[in-house]
């Protein structure tokens, strides 16, 4: 064997952490170099967001410990746009990664003042990339390419590798009326597709629904038709981060003689770093939501926050009429300019639910043109692989049957190689076939106060158990013959003073009392076999009398 044949072959692997097998919370890992000695780039770092079936959880993160265990092998962070399921994580998460971290400048904005809210705007190295810019991180070439998307900057990213070059899409679609910034360079995604490529990795969101999504210029007439046959109040919801939407929102109030009042913190800051980067130059300033008593109800158009049901959202507040300083009512209308995204249904109807007792007229994207989505549909997604021309295809950004439909166009495209792959799954790019070689351990962290919990810990455990069965706390005191007082019992979310609930108190101190009673002396030596026998004989009631398994703790006492 010679000794250039001796030498280990240099790999490149797509290794997805989040995002792809759901919709959200995308970490996206690129390996190059042989096998185990590879280095590393990840593109998008973002959360998704808590339901009901995670109490007391906000924000959920992908778990990074793959990459967390070979950091000092991660040559940066790209992040392809602004949105919170690409880059919300980032806050929560470089400390754990402490690598450098590169975006445009509207990004780069948002980024900072997340930063900023945990004391890490001066430590994590983020450096501005241009718009177009092309740059190296490590051993990886990269080229920022403009798609257009619902917000400002979004980027495709070219990743040029010695074993070929990879198209990043990042979401996208194809807008030839984005409003806000320019079009997509379909010219370099041409010329990229004339040079080579190796593998597209592409958003799957749009993968079952036919023809185009819509252009955000089509918005404008009927916006402002809606607004103008209002008699009362106008509140729009909408994505914070959708800049070209607010500025649709603005020139439709505008065209109708109305002022435009921001309500929610979220929008507020969309607004502020829009304004810095250059956008919105032609939008009046917003007038902020303590004005907004001010204002005759036929002059006033709200843009506010809360379009998927979130509960501290400035709408939810609205609804439920807890809003400090704005009200809804008889005769007004609000226009939900978003589609929903699975798993907030409950959340939104709550939502609608309460505007109809109040008397709200509402417009959905159900009802008329009033949004239309930012990721590809299918003649769309035929027009992406027309100009870029991948060997291989690998669907992301979607849940299965998104993921399918998409590998299955892309055949239809004449792709050669396409790859079904979800969280974890290690895709082999080149040298030869794509397909999935390994898998990686991949989980979900819960962003609980100021701490990250992971999903499957005890401690989510125990609070989702007692959400459901309630909670209870006995306390035994033990001298050397037996118990010394009488136990006392505490309960969450079990009793309530009903009739019958005295009753039931009772018969758990009457099983502790037999349970001690019955032990034998050596065992009541034992405080871990106390302790569970305790444990057992309250449950044991609670699961007869109520129908209950309650989260039990036991607090012993000797004396």
């Amino acid at each position: 064997m010679t000794a250039k044949a001796s030498l280990p072959k240099t790999e490149l692997v797509f290794v997805p952490l989040g995002g792809t097998g759901e919709i959200g919370m995308n970490l996206n890992l690129y390996g190059l170099g042989p096998a185990g000695a590879e280095r590393w780039l990840m593109v998008d770092l973002g959360v998704t967001f808590g339901g009901g079936d995670q109490p007391g959880v906000d924000v959920i993160t992908p778990d990074p410990t793959f990459i967390a265990e070979r950091r000092d092998a991660l040559e940066g962070l790209v992040i392809t746009h602004a949105h919170e399921d690409h880059l919300g994580a980032v806050p929560y998460l470089w400390e754990r990664l402490r690598c450098p971290v590169y975006a445009t400048p509207f990004t780069a904005s948002i980024l900072r003042r997340k930063l900023r809210e945990v004391d890490l705007e001066g430590e994590v190295p983020l450096t501005e990339v241009a718009l177009g810019a092309r740059f190296s991180v490590g051993p990886f070439d990269l080229e920022f390419i403009t798609v257009t998307h619902s917000i400002p900057e979004p980027n495709a990213v070219a990743i040029r590798t010695p074993v070929g070059t990879v198209l990043h899409t990042g979401d996208w679609k194809f807008d030839p009326g984005p409003v806000l910034g320019p079009t997509a360079d379909e010219e370099a995604l041409g010329r990229l597709g004339d040079e080579g490529v190796l593998a597209m990795v592409c958003d799957s969101t749009n993968a079952l629904e036919p023809g185009t999504s819509g252009s955000e210029a089509d918005l404008l007439p009927r916006l402002g038709e809606l607004i103008g046959r209002a008699k009362g109040r106008v509140a729009v919801a909408c994505f914070a981060t959708n800049v070209a939407r607010l500025e649709t929102i603005a020139a439709a109030a505008a065209a109708q003689g109305r002022d435009v009042v921001l309500a929610g913190r979220s929008l507020k800051r969309v607004d502020k770093a829009a304004r810095e980067n250059g956008y919105l130059a032609e939008v009046p300033a917003f007038i902020d939501e303590n004005d907004a008593g001010y204002l005759p109800a036929d002059k006033m158009v709200l843009i506010c926050t809360g379009s998927q049901g979130e509960s501290r959202a400035a709408l939810s507040r609205i609804a439920a009429g807890d809003h400090p300083n704005i009200a809804l009512g008889e005769g007004d209308t609000v226009i939900f300019s978003s589609r929903v995204i699975p798993g907030n249904e409950v959340a939104i109807a709550g939502v609608q639910n309460a505007l109809t007792r109040r008397g709200v007229e509402m417009v959905t994207w159900k009802d008329d043109l009033v949004h239309v989505s930012g990721h590809p549909a299918r003649d769309e997604l035929a027009r992406m692989y027309a100009l870029a021309r991948p060997r291989i295809a690998v669907p992301v950004h979607g849940e299965a049957r998104h993921l399918v439909a998409h590998a299955e166009l892309a055949r239809q495209c004449q792709v050669a190689e396409a790859v079904v792959a979800e969280n974890g799954a290690v895709v082999r790019l080149a040298p030869g076939a794509a397909g999935i070689i390994d898998h990686v351990p991949v989980g979900r962290l819960y962003v609980d106060g100021k701490r990250l919990l992971p999903a499957d810990g005890a401690v989510v455990r125990q609070r989702a158990r007692a959400l459901h069965g309630g909670a209870a706390v006995v306390t035994v005191v033990l001298d050397d013959v037996g118990l010394a007082a009488e136990p006392e019992l505490t309960t969450i979310g079990l009793l309530d003073g009903a009739d019958g609930d005295g009753a039931t108190e009772e018969t758990v101190r009457n099983a502790i009392r037999r349970e001690i009673d019955g032990m034998a002396a050596r065992l009541q030596r034992d405080d871990d076999a106390v302790r569970e026998a305790v444990r057992l004989a309250a449950r044991r009631v609670f699961r007869e009398s109520l129908g209950k398994k309650p989260v039990t703790t036991v607090h012993l006492v000797r004396v």
